[in-house]
C-alpha cells in the first residue's frame, strides 16, 4: 500500500492510478465534501463526466457498485465500497472565484475547488483542457418533486470512507471543498473545513 496522502483543508491533491488499483479516501470529520475529478492518462481530453455517468447509471446520485464513465463512455472509476451516508452529488459545478463573487464573498482571496484542480494537476506537470463538473463525494444535494435543489449538511460519521477502483490508467484529483457560506452548509456546521486523506494500492 502506498503512503497516506493528506488533502489539506481548502486545498487539492492529484495522483496517478493504474488500471486495477484501488484508492481509499477517508473523511476523518465525516462532514467534509471532497470534489473529485479523473482524467485519462495520458489523454486528458477524455475525463470522467457526470452528465454521461447519470445517463449510464440512470440516477442523479452514485451508489456502491456504480461505474462512473468518461465523456466517451469509457469506464473510469467503480465505487467499490462506501461507509458514508451514501449521497455523492453529481449535479453541482466546482466552487470558483466567480461563484464567490455571486455570493458577495471575497473572490480575490477565497480558495476554490476550481483553482485547486488546476494547482494539483500543475504539481504533476499537467494542464487540463477544460473544467469538468466534479463528482462531489460526501455532498448531499436533494431535488424535490418540483425540481428545487437543497443542500443539507452531510450525514457521514467520523472516519467514513469510499474505495474507488481505477478501470483505466488515469489521473485522479481531489479538493477539500472550501465552501463556507452559511446559506449552504455543505461542509457541516460552522463553516469548518477539514483535511481528508487517501492511499492507493
Amino acid at each position: 500500500m502506498s503512503d497516506v496522502t493528506t488533502i489539506k483543508a481548502r486545498h487539492g491533491k492529484a495522483a496517478r492510478m493504474k488500471t486495477g488499483q484501488r484508492l481509499k479516501l477517508v473523511n476523518p470529520s465525516g462532514f467534509q465534501v471532497v470534489d473529485c475529478w479523473a482524467f485519462c492518462d495520458p489523454n486528458t481530453d477524455e475525463f470522467m463526466s457526470m452528465e454521461h455517468t447519470r445517463l449510464k447509471i440512470l440516477n442523479a446520485f452514485t451508489r456502491k457498485g456504480d461505474v462512473l464513465v468518461s465523456n466517451l463512455y469509457t469506464p473510469m472509476i467503480t465505487l467499490e465500497n462506501d461507509s458514508s451516508a451514501g449521497w455523492h452529488d453529481t449535479q453541482c459545478a466546482a466552487c470558483s472565484p466567480a461563484l464567490y463573487h455571486e455570493f458577495d464573498m471575497d473572490s480575490a482571496t477565497h480558495r476554490a475547488c476550481s483553482t485547486n484542480l488546476i494547482e494539483s494537476m500543475d504539481e504533476l506537470g499537467l494542464k487540463i483542457p477544460e473544467q469538468p463538473c466534479p463528482w462531489n463525494l460526501f455532498q448531499h444535494t436533494f431535488i424535490d418533486g418540483k425540481g428545487k435543489m437543497t443542500f443539507p449538511m452531510p450525514g457521514g460519521t467520523e472516519g467514513c470512507h469510499v474505495t474507488l477502483k481505477a478501470e483505466c490508467d488515469l489521473i485522479i484529483a481531489f479538493s477539500c471543498c472550501p465552501w463556507d457560506h452559511p446559506e449552504w452548509p455543505v461542509n457541516g456546521p460552522g463553516g469548518q473545513i477539514n483535511d481528508c486523506e487517501f492511499a492507493i494500492n
